[in-house]
């Protein structure tokens, strides 16, 4: 059957797909239909409501870094600096757990409902955070808030990977991890307003602050409801006329607004009935057939987690314990750091797109790493001020934000498409665990000390980390640029994959 969405034949939107039953072979046009498309309000709408999750976890995380001071010194918690770093750990371990709960449930069941589910996770956890009455249950909600959001990474990276146009998709993967830092920014501000004690009394406002980011996920669960399924993640699940159907709704809606759509730049895909990717599936393509992937994958992310998650997590008690800046202007400090880390995927993510994943894979991890050494040893000295402290680091997690992200991508594009949540959550679970748990555990410990010295050490390990990561990738980078995702990795249901239209 033709595909009578061809400009050229002034057709209307539509595809080729046959039916399929169980272990029946099929064919569908889906992923070029998908990929031909310009960018238009559809993809706004999916980059909206699911990278959204990124700014709630940016608020989350920059207001506990940001509140440190506030809960240190709380009458109801006075929790002490390891118990904080304890905390932020605790943050840390839920995410690992949901991500591989909701991950593995992502690929089951699919990622809208997903999408739902662990929003909900994620909204009540937090405000119940704003009701804690001592460190066992503040990090138990903690935990539960990091669940949600683990599952929100799985899931909505997936998802976007899958809707968004090949050419656009590093461009867009990264911008959308960066926005992690939009939330960052909100954060520092309302961090400057439930602090002032000229405002609210700084007890009320540490609470109010949980409860209010919380319940701000009302109206995200309203912006998703207008979301279809992932139609990649329908077709690999032998429901190939539904992917067609959500597709050819797009198409309309595209059409509306850009006139006639370009022809597919490749052919169709050949596809056969199957179940989910069994464990043992998933373990082969991982460690077998992926392997240089799997471990370029679990280099990037425990890197960059380790690096990220040690110093952000205990900026606000650096400043605080060696600065001496008051608790109630931490906010002052975290804004231009959270701006720096914004407009690093913002500015450099099209290079990633042009000049290709693994020349600035490589270059933005070495430069994040050899100025982290170079700071720490000022930090050491005793040469900075805090507001070269925090130029310092702004200008380092410019690059280091852009890598960060560019790790997820990375890990999304390495595996076939029926595991794609389940490795992304695999791989953060493992990397978050290897490199983040430990970090605000360890930094905390090392700031308690007091000493310039130990806490060098600890930004010497993460600089090192980083270099490690940037080698890596230079290793065992891969071109996934332009490609379409069947492409950079076979599906496993694939009996034969025309890529190029021949």
């Amino acid at each position: 059957m033709p595909d009578t969405s061809d400009p050229t034949r002034g057709g209307k939107p539509g595809g080729t797909t046959t039916g399929a039953t169980a272990g029946e072979t099929f064919e569908t046009d889906v992923p070029a239909r998908l990929d031909r498309l310009p960018w238009s309000g559809f993809h706004w709408r999916v980059v909206i409501a699911l990278g959204i999750t990124w700014v709630l976890d940016g608020l989350e995380v920059t207001l506990v870094g940001s509140l440190a001071g506030a809960i240190h010194q709380s009458p109801s918690l006075a929790l002490t600096e390891s118990q904080i770093g304890l905390s932020a750990s605790a943050y840390l371990i839920g995410a690992v757990t949901g991500a591989l709960g909701f991950g593995w449930l992502a690929d089951r069941i699919g990622r809208r409902r997903l999408f739902f589910v662990t929003l909900v996770v994620y909204m009540l956890a937090s405000i119940a955070t704003g009701f804690s009455w001592n460190f066992w249950s503040f990090a138990l909600f903690r935990a539960l808030t990091g669940a949600g959001i683990g599952g929100e990474y799985a899931a909505v990276n997936s998802a976007i990977q899958e809707l968004i146009p090949a050419r656009y998709r590093g461009t867009t993967d990264l911008c959308v991890n960066g926005t992690f830092w939009g939330g960052a920014a909100i954060g520092a501000v309302a961090a400057l307003v439930v602090l002032d004690p000229a405002i609210v009394d700084p007890e009320i406002g540490w609470r109010a602050a949980f409860v209010v980011g919380g319940a701000l996920s009302l109206v995200v669960l309203l912006l998703r409801r207008h979301l279809p399924e992932s139609p990649r993640w329908l077709m690999l699940h032998g429901q190939p006329s539904e992917a067609s159907r959500i597709v050819c709704g797009i198409e309309r809606e595209v059409v509306e607004s850009k006139g006639w759509l370009p022809p597919p730049a490749y052919g169709a895909v050949v596809l056969h009935r199957r179940g989910a990717a069994s464990i043992a599936e998933v373990w082969r393509a991982m460690f077998d057939t992926h392997r240089d992937r799997a471990v370029l994958g679990l280099v990037l992310m425990a890197c960059q987690a380790f690096c990220y998650n040690a110093v952000f997590f205990t900026y606000a008690l650096v400043l605080t314990k060696f600065y001496g800046i008051p608790p109630h202007e931490i906010g002052w400090f975290m804004l231009p750091f959270a701006l720096g880390n914004l407009m690093g995927p913002l500015l450099l993510g099209r290079f990633f797109d042009t000049i290709g994943r693994k020349p600035m894979i490589t270059g933005t991890y070495a430069l994040a790493g050899i100025l982290m050494a170079a700071t720490g040893g000022a930090f050491a000295a005793g040469w900075l001020s805090a507001w070269e402290q925090t130029l310092a680091w702004t200008v380092i997690f410019f690059f280091a934000s852009a890598a960060a992200s560019a790790a997820y991508l990375t890990v999304g594009e390495s595996f076939p498409l029926e595991m794609r949540a389940m490795a992304i959550a695999l791989f953060y679970a493992i990397g978050t665990a290897a490199g983040g748990v430990i970090g605000p555990a360890l930094f905390g410990w090392l700031i308690e000390s007091g000493q310039r010295l130990d806490i060098f050490w600890g930004y010497l390990v993460a600089a090192t980390l980083m270099l490690v990561a940037a080698a890596t990738e230079w290793r065992l980078g891969f071109a996934a640029e332009g490609k379409p995702l069947e492409q950079v990795s076979t599906p496993l249901s694939a009996r034969h994959t025309d890529t190029r239209g021949r």
